[in-house]
């Protein structure tokens, strides 16, 4: 009877063991049935608990760029005089155009080095501008400053040295010239709303200066192919975005050259996602095209000057492109949409007097037809339309609110 009786508990004790092992949840107890120790599998009472980290919704972050903040001295000059304490008050020269840079990443072309705590303030050709100007574009909302230009060594290396000083302590995000190589192989990175932004500047020239060999002071040009793209693909491994200024094409030209053209691509198949143009001077028209990926890769080819004191004019007419940048962490992906073209005008009255910058939204028939730079160059409100329909598309271009009275033949004059 012993027997039979242990062979029973063995046969239900096997049972339960198969059971429960396959139903993933048990626990062994230990009897004693005649003297034997019999262990024994049952049921737990907890049930497995399974946890899975939730999806982010999508995050979006608006995004502008501006082209070249050109600073000639009729500029300071006045910012000099509207100074209360003897420094440099350029408020009146961007007051108008405070609310286009409304983004929670704002990207700038800064065209002069900042750095006259050494050299006293100058203007073309070797330019040198206050720090109230870097202080200023800090105020209206800018957070990210390329410096990739031809002017960047203006002041030579000394001047460098200043202009990066200067922005060291500042809360933003500054590419483009670099301390040493170093410097120049750590990425300027950027978190904004969950996505990394990371920033290259490259340019083609810098108008024949260049830097001793005894410094170790970096620009990268536009020639050093092999450098652009491993900068490149480095962005690409630590960031979600990547954002190339590139300082190229010709001065005064809308057209887009075959080496613009060319190089656009590649650095879209190297990793870039954003590619903002300039140097031209006037605006070129934008693009999107498409990686060896498969990603669609916004280009702007020039955002013509955002303020300066030519007397051409066409460079009077500049851009601000709005786009959102999107990211799906579902799918691991980036979407950049939204993308508009918001024409800018640099106006200035008699003899460089009195320089600001409008949105075209308020700017008049009648401002154009006292600007300054009639006294050089033929210079229009129709004029100005008429350049941005020729070399903007017409997808991106923003022309609401303008002024579509005809103006008379004085105003025309």
């Amino acid at each position: 009877k012993r027997g039979i009786y242990m062979k029973k508990i063995r046969l239900v004790s096997c049972f339960l063991a198969i059971s429960l092992l396959l139903s993933g949840c048990a626990k062994e107890i230990k009897s004693t049935a005649g003297g034997e120790v019999i262990t024994t599998t049952v049921a737990t009472t907890t049930e497995p608990v399974i946890t899975t980290e939730p999806i982010p919704e999508p995050v979006t972050v608006r995004v502008t760029a501006a082209g070249d903040n050109l600073i000639h001295s009729s500029i300071y000059n006045q910012a000099h005089k509207r100074s209360e304490d003897g420094t440099y008050n350029f408020e009146y020269a961007y007051e108008n155009i405070r609310p286009l840079i409304c983004g929670d990443l704002n990207i700038l072309n800064q065209e002069t080095p900042i750095c006259n705590d050494i050299f006293e303030p100058s203007t073309y050709p070797c330019f040198n501008s206050p720090t109230q100007l870097g202080d200023k574009m800090l105020d209206i909302g800018f957070n990210a400053f390329c410096h990739a230009n031809n002017h960047i060594l203006d002041k030579g290396m000394k001047g460098v040295e200043a202009t990066l000083d200067y922005w060291d302590d500042k809360d933003a995000v500054v590419y483009g010239v670099y301390r040493n190589e170093d410097d120049m192989n750590n990425i300027r990175t950027r978190n904004v709303n969950g996505i990394t932004f990371s920033f290259l500047g490259f340019t083609e020239h810098t108008n024949g200066i260049r830097i001793p060999e005894d410094s170790e002071i970096e620009v990268i040009y536009t020639e050093e192919i092999e450098t652009i793209e491993k900068q490149i693909k480095s962005a690409r491994e630590q960031s979600d975005v990547v954002v190339v200024s590139v300082h190229w094409g010709v001065e005064n030209s809308h057209i887009i050259t075959d080496a613009q053209r060319n190089l656009a691509q590649q650095m879209a198949d190297w990793g870039a996602d954003v590619i903002i143009g300039t140097h031209p001077h006037v605006v070129q028209d934008m693009d999107e095209i498409t990686a060896a990926d498969g990603r669609n890769v916004l280009v702007m080819y020039s955002l013509g000057n955002f303020i300066s004191a030519q007397s051409v004019g066409n460079r009077m007419i500049g851009g601000v492109v709005d786009f959102n940048v999107t990211k799906n962490f579902e799918y691991d992906s980036i979407m950049i949409s939204d993308v508009k073209f918001i024409p800018v005008i640099t106006h200035y009255d008699y003899n460089y007097s009195n320089v600001r910058v409008y949105p075209l939204s308020q700017y008049t028939r009648e401002l154009a037809s006292n600007h300054g730079i009639r006294a050089n160059s033929h210079f229009d409100y129709d004029f100005i339309i008429e350049t941005l329909k020729e070399n903007i598309n017409e997808r991106y271009l923003v022309l609401e609110n303008i002024d579509t009275e005809e103006e008379t033949e004085d105003d025309a004059a």
